[in-house]
């Protein structure tokens, strides 16, 4: 699969026999979610599946639809990125297509199992064909465009040597990177996904997310830095593999800065539900308020941790605040939020 030109940074892609290998045994298990949830946290990954031929040219076509998301994709230009890039997806998804242009990526493996019953969204296919890609360094960061336009190779990682190959940046094998510990990123994904939680350690990044490469061993987690108004929820910010749908079985991911004055917001803006643990269709700000982790009057910042949702969500009036009550939600998560000491 060939990347576009005009970007300035996109490197040349290599097959990885480790995230092959992954791939191949995670398309053995026949299960139509990312996975597994030890591995996803630090790769990228595209998952197709389809039924009837098991030739390669149907294996392409899987690739090829993941690409031509980018017909419903709208770049977001750098005076658009203030800080944080909008999302601009006019399709049902984006981000197989923002994953394989991602210009950090630059590792790929991938792999095909034949399942003989398969679920795939409640149904079962017989003699499904599975299409499994790992990526990595992961893309699909919340609130970063996927590569920088300008001419090619313009602004290829130091690392590079300088070498440019069909307008995509080249390492030449006596240019080696250090080993680098990988750091926690927000994928974006297709379909829902629950990893186990854990308390974490929380670390403030500076000024903007850290790439890969400033992270010292010692840190075990880093997060994205996203801003927040009242009416943001967090289904709109966090879904996917990595919370709900848009993105995280990361553990949580922090949100900076948290806005002021937003609990007299009415509840039809910017809505409450529950107590301590909130459904994932409430106000992040309201529920910090709520929750007693920030004041109305200062705002700041917040860590936002996805749990599995509650059947029952109990409303309570605490800090001002009046949250609703809500019974059996059809789908979607849930988040308890915590205070950030700075």
């Amino acid at each position: 699969m060939k990347r576009q030109d005009r970007k300035e940074q996109l490197v040349v892609m290599s097959w990885d026999e480790d995230l092959e290998r992954s791939a191949h045994a995670w398309a053995q298990q026949c299960i139509w979610d990312h996975g597994p949830s030890d591995l996803i946290r630090s790769i990228g990954q595209n998952l197709a599946v389809h039924w009837g031929s098991t030739d390669s040219i149907s294996t392409a076509s899987d690739t090829t639809s993941w690409y031509d998301e980018v017909k419903d994709y709208t770049f977001p230009y750098p005076h658009e990125c203030n800080p944080w890039c909008p999302d601009r997806c006019s399709g049902a998804m984006c981000t197989h297509y923002t994953q394989i242009v991602w210009a950090t990526t630059n590792r790929i493996g991938c792999a095909v199992h034949v399942c003989k019953q398969m679920n795939v969204w409640g149904e079962i296919w017989e003699n499904a064909v599975y299409l499994v890609c790992n990526y990595s360094p992961k893309g699909n960061w919340i609130g970063e465009a996927p590569y920088k336009t300008g001419r090619p190779c313009s602004e290829c990682p130091p690392s590079y040597g300088g070498s440019c190959q069909n307008n995509l940046c080249y390492k030449a094998h006596r240019y080696e990177d250090p080993i680098i510990a990988e750091t926690e990123e927000t994928n974006e994904v297709e379909i829902p996904q629950v990893a186990e939680q854990k308390p974490v350690q929380f670390h403030l990044p500076e000024n903007k997310p850290s790439k890969t490469t400033k992270l010292k061993k010692t840190t075990p987690e880093s997060y994205m830095t996203q801003v927040i108004t009242c009416e943001t929820k967090m289904r709109d910010k966090c879904r996917g593999s990595t919370c709900n749908r848009k993105s995280k079985p990361s553990n949580a991911f922090m949100v900076s800065k948290v806005t002021t004055h937003c609990k007299d917001e009415p509840s039809y803006w910017a809505p409450v539900f529950g107590t301590n643990v909130y459904a994932d269709s409430s106000s992040i700000c309201k529920a910090a308020v709520h929750a007693g982790v920030i004041s109305d009057e200062r705002g700041g910042f917040v860590d936002v941790m996805p749990v599995e949702k509650k059947k029952i969500y109990v409303g309570s009036l605490k800090n001002g605040v009046q949250s609703e009550s809500l019974k059996n939600p059809s789908d979607g998560n849930a988040f308890r939020i915590f205070a950030v000491k700075q």
